[in-house]
């Protein structure tokens, strides 16, 4: 094994398309989660936390230490558990410091009010481009990939990294960066920083939606199949040459279908907004606003 390679357990929500990982110091018992879900039914507003007690039995079985809950950037797809995961078993709630960014623009599209800090203050830890953390004996490095929304972070550790929306396996391309504080001119350069990385460096995604005619779904991929292989920006296609293209193609695209609860929910570290005054918690729809 190299030495700072990681030991890495993935999990895919099929519900949500979403991966989420453990990611482990394989000389200690310490170990992160990045990129959590909280089950949601859209339906009839109801959540519930399999997917989270599956991770929490993961790790307690195996005597693991949960040190970090880290997010690579404010989802509009799926829930956060992340507040769940530290309520039950610990660790710090992390993400990129540009979060205020995230925070001052759809604080205002959800009316959110005076008692909503647009500083990041819902989180442990904010993280900037450079930064870096300890998990056991291994150093996780940040790099700020910004495109997609502006707080988004990749982490690096040893021969991982941890990309979020940036790119998809090379079949389906790249996120979309359309969202209000979004950039495809952003989200060029960030995969240009990611394609920087050794060529054998694996590259952990946090969605996949099976290309046409890819049968199984994929959520792991490298930094030489991206480059060869994607088909939005690989073959050292240029920066006019993706941003016209990504730009047509955001227009064409409908807003996800869980993105209203999760914003909402997201920007507050997946804390829910607070209780109105009969007791219960309410989430708003902006109209004609997204």
């Amino acid at each position: 094994m190299v030495i700072g390679t990681p030991e890495v357990h993935s999990y895919f929500d099929e519900n949500t398309n979403a991966a989420c990982y453990i990611l482990k110091d394989p000389a200690s018992k310490s170990c992160a989660v990045i990129d959590s879900i909280l089950d949601f039914d859209m339906a009839s507003g109801s959540t519930h936390t399999a997917h989270a007690d599956m991770l929490i039995r993961e790790i307690k079985s195996n005597g693991w230490r949960l040190e970090w809950v880290i997010e690579t950037h404010v989802h509009a797809d799926h829930l956060s558990a992340a507040p769940y995961l530290a309520d039950q078993i610990g660790g710090k709630i992390a993400i990129g410091s540009n979060i205020e960014s995230v925070q001052k623009v759809f604080g205002k599209i959800f009316n959110a009010g005076t008692e909503f800090q647009m500083n990041g203050s819902q989180f442990d830890r904010l993280f900037k481009d450079g930064d870096s953390f300890k998990l056991g004996g291994l150093t996780v490095d940040v790099m700020h990939t910004p495109g997609h929304t502006p707080a988004c972070v990749t982490y690096v550790v040893g021969n991982a990294a941890f990309i979020g929306d940036t790119l998809f396996m090379p079949d389906f391309g790249t996120a979309r960066a359309d969202f209000p504080g979004g950039s495809a001119k952003d989200l060029y350069y960030s995969i240009q920083r990611i394609l920087a990385l050794p060529n054998e460096t694996r590259l952990f995604l946090c969605h996949d939606y099976k290309a046409p005619g890819r049968d199984e779904y994929c959520w792991e991929t490298t930094v030489a199949e991206e480059k060869e292989n994607n088909i939005h920006v690989g073959g050292g296609k240029s920066e006019e040459e993706f941003v016209a293209f990504r730009t047509a193609r955001d227009a064409q695209l409908p807003m996800p279908k869980l993105i209203i609860p999760s914003i909402q929910i997201n920007m507050r570290a997946g804390q829910m907004p607070p209780p109105e005054p009969d007791g219960n918690v309410y989430l708003k729809v902006p109209i004609n606003k997204l």
